[in-house]
């Protein structure tokens, strides 16, 4: 049945066919096909003429021809013109309709004329008239087959008064001829109706072929999670908005948003429920901005947006911060009820940045800085960020090029039993003196070392020496040595770390590894498998400035922990800010329920220490009692000999 309902829908089309790509198609084909059209009938024409004008009437062989030729002629420059266009589909239909119309004009014009000439001629003359309407009928029929309707008007409309009149003359030569041209004119119907089918099928296939592409195309600069810009699509409209800002010299901003605690929520609730999370951030988001905005979807849980900033910075820090507002109210999904925050970094067009690529390094640099002092909120990219760039830059390379054997060195600070006054462990603390830059804080080029991935390379070196002088100290004294998130994600790395423990000749159950908070934030599995490694190994695990991350207790419980270390920042001033003493205080209890110890870092002052002395903290890290010594001034300390508090402050 597949047959002759293909062969209906194609007869179908041919007859009334609404097809908007296949009408411009069939255009595109006349424009270039109709000049050559009017070209052979005015030619055949005017030569038939000639051959008749010493016998026709001059009104027949001259004004007739004069007339067709006027007609043709206007036919043929329009044509000619519209080659190149490309028409709307209502433009092409009209077209093509017109030409319908005028197929039958045409038919009747040319064969009552080259009729009326028959009876003037003789036989040769009458020859030439029958020549004329085959070979001009074949040329127009060809030329039309994109149009089937006008070609079989054409075919139908010379052949069968051709066949009709030259039969009834009786000439064997034509009648001989009219049935040659009836076979033709039947096979000229069949190949038409043939080609166009294919021609119809070729323009549908590439009909489908380019929606598909639109689609791709469409599919390549789409998040296909929330239905935002991607990442692709970001930078496109980022370097157009750069190319107009220039023109129009004007401004705007680009901000790039994270989400404060996405991972912990992910590994929680599950993938589901973060990709929920995320769709309904991304309608939050696009809520608060107006239509003028761009925003899109980096990847993972960092979005972008392009705004434009015709007013002062104040009003641009506001809008940032509506925004993290608004991501901050709770979130209703259907199995919980989460809340989250978003920190942003902005940064301005032409101000401080002027390339894309620049302006997103930027953002996402003021981005990184605000996470690192206070997460929640927005943060401007100034000038004083283009000279913490410069100097970021220059750390990175000079520890790209550092001998880190050579230039690294050990700190040591004490752990102390304040209870016994008896020192239980030291914390190795890297130093680092490179000799384009002299002594460097840890504090700028750890960050640095972690940013590039540079701090894999510095971690067995820094273990090495810590082992190396750990392996000197009584059996009593404990080895606290900080891991990188890198160390941890990386089995590699974790094997390394594995191997220069077995090496040392220090007992693994002498040594305790610092873990932070948000190591567990990038992937809480890896680092439980990690842990686990190191702890079937026989050494500690000490989860570093608890409470200033984001794990939740389930993923505390699920980790083999030997030991809490509390950050200062809840011991700054703790007895003088009751907020600090009672997050102390739970942490302290929190440690005793779960039956580990509990580091105090930062502690400085005797007010400090006796605050902590009556909530029962008892393993104490800080200046009260000890700075970072080197390695030659480990064994001379004591604690009951250690300097005063202010006067360790004065020496740091």
């Amino acid at each position: 049945m597949s047959g002759p309902l293909h062969f209906i829908k194609h007869v179908l089309s041919i007859i009334n066919n609404n097809d908007p790509e296949l009408v411009k198609a069939q255009f595109r084909v006349l424009s270039s096909q109709m000049p050559i059209m009017y070209s052979i009938l005015l030619v055949n024409a005017w030569a038939l003429a000639l051959v008749f004008s010493s016998t026709a009437p001059t009104w027949l062989w001259l004004y007739i021809p004069l007339g067709f030729t006027a007609l043709c002629a206007v036919r043929l420059v329009g044509w000619w013109y519209s080659r190149h266009r490309i028409p709307t589909a209502e433009v092409a239909y009209k077209a093509l309709k017109q030409t319908k119309i005028l197929s039958v004009i045409l038919v009747a014009i040319l064969c009552s004329w080259s009729l009326a000439l028959h009876p003037y001629g003789d036989t040769s003359m009458q020859a030439n008239v029958a020549f004329f309407m085959a070979i001009t009928g074949v040329g127009v029929i060809i030329c039309l087959q994109q149009v089937p309707i006008a070609a079989h008007i054409v075919t139908i409309g010379i052949s069968v008064p051709f066949v009709t009149h030259f039969f009834s003359t009786g000439l064997i030569s034509f009648m001989a001829m009219s049935i040659d041209v009836a076979l033709v004119a039947v096979t000229l119907l069949i190949v038409v109706f043939v080609q166009f089918r294919h021609f119809s099928d070729a323009v549908d296939a590439r009909s489908k072929l380019e929606a598909a592409n639109r689609e791709n195309h469409r599919l390549a600069n789409l998040d296909s999670l929330t239905g935002l810009n991607n990442r692709r699509r970001f930078f496109s409209q980022l370097n157009q908005t750069i190319e107009k800002a220039k023109i129009d010299e004007s401004r705007f901003a680009v901000g790039i948003i994270d989400l404060d605690r996405f991972k912990p929520i992910n590994d929680l609730y599950g993938h589901a429920v973060g990709d929920r999370l995320l769709q309904e951030v991304a309608k939050r988001i696009t809520t608060t901005l107006d239509e003028t905005s761009v925003i899109a979807r980096l990847g993972g849980d960092e979005f972008a947006i392009i705004m434009p900033h015709d007013h002062d910075n104040d009003e641009l820090m506001g809008q940032g911060h509506q925004i993290c507002q608004a991501l901050s109210e709770p979130f209703e999904l259907a199995e919980a009820t989460i809340q989250i925050s978003a920190s942003m970094g902005v940064v301005v067009f032409p101000d401080l940045a002027q390339s894309a690529q620049e302006l997103y390094v930027r953002a996402d640099y003021a981005l990184c800085n605000r996470k690192r002092t206070q997460r929640g909120g927005v943060a401007l990219f100034a000038d004083q960020h283009i000279l913490e760039i410069k100097q970021t830059t220059r750390v990175e390379q000079a520890l790209n090029d550092a001998d880190l054997e050579e230039e690294l060195s050990i700190h040591f600070q004490p752990i102390v039993d304040a209870q016994f006054q008896k020192t239980i462990a030291f914390e190795a603390l890297a130093r680092w003196t490179s000799p384009t830059l002299g002594n460097v804080s840890p504090g700028e080029f750890i960050p640095v070392a972690e940013r590039s991935g540079k701090v894999k390379a510095l971690t067995p070196v820094l273990l090495k020496k810590a082992l190396s002088c750990a392996a000197c100290w009584p059996e009593d004294i404990r080895l606290s040595f900080n891991l990188s998130t890198h160390d941890l994600s990386s089995m590699e790395s974790l094997l390394k770390i594995v191997a220069l423990v077995e090496k040392s000749g220090v007992a693994p159950s002498r040594i305790d590894f610092e873990i932070t908070e948000t190591a567990m934030v990038y992937d809480f599995e890896q680092v439980k498998r990690s842990v686990e490694i190191l702890k079937g190994l026989g050494c500690g695990l000490a989860l570093d400035d608890f409470g200033t991350g984001f794990s939740s207790l389930t993923q505390l419980h699920a980790l083999p922990l030997t030991k809490i270390k509390i950050d200062r920042s809840f011991v700054t001033d703790l007895n003088s800010n009751p907020a600090s003493y009672k997050i102390v205080k739970s942490l302290l209890a929190l440690s005793r329920d779960m039956d580990i110890d509990c580091v105090v870092e930062g502690v400085e002052t005797q007010d400090e220490m006796q605050a902590l002395s009556q909530l029962g903290g008892r393993l104490i890290q800080g200046y009260y009692y000890s700075k970072p010594l080197p390695e030659s001034e480990v064994s001379n300390f004591s604690p009951s000999s250690a300097d005063a508090p202010s006067q360790q402050a004065a020496n740091s």
